[in-house]
């Protein structure tokens, strides 16, 4: 689900500080990782298909982001340089995701996600308004908007 349009939109309107909006991102391979985020990698994609590994600077810090496919949805992960996973990205059924009727009350969900940064999880929907172009929303599990 995480096109780079999507991620660059939701960290754009969340305000975001992982290091999306405006990030160079390089593609790399595995065997060019340091080897903390390497190991890191090799734990996390085990069972998925990885659909590619990049870096980037994100805060003036290296970061590595990994892109990866469970069972049809998408699984990412933002890494930092010592191998420690920061944020984890999961696409979501809406229909059994705790905001659906947050998201429902302003259009058609398109794409949902729950976003765990650092210990705490938030939901990321891109909705279809019955006009106008699609949102993108950051919401609490009670259906809240995240403040920033």
């Amino acid at each position: 689900m995480k096109t780079r349009a999507f991620v660059t939109a939701v960290a754009m309107v969340a305000g975001a500080s992982v290091g999306y909006a405006g990030a160079a991102d390089t593609k790399v391979t595995l065997k060019n990782l340091p080897p903390a985020v390497k190991a890191t990698v090799e734990a996390e994609s085990k069972g998925a298909a990885v659909k590619g590994i990049s870096s980037e600077k994100a805060d003036g810090k290296t970061v590595y982001e990994l892109e990866t496919l469970v069972n049809g949805r998408t699984r990412d992960l933002m890494i930092d340089a010592a191998g420690k996973v920061y944020v984890v990205e999961e696409q979501l059924d809406a229909a059994k995701a705790p905001v659906r009727a947050a998201l429902e009350a302003k259009g058609k969900i398109v794409v949902l996600e729950s976003v765990m940064r650092n210990g705490t999880t938030t939901y990321e929907g891109e909705v279809q308004p019955a006009k106008g172009k699609k949102i993108v929303l950051e919401l609490n599990a009670d259906g809240t908007p995240v403040k920033k």
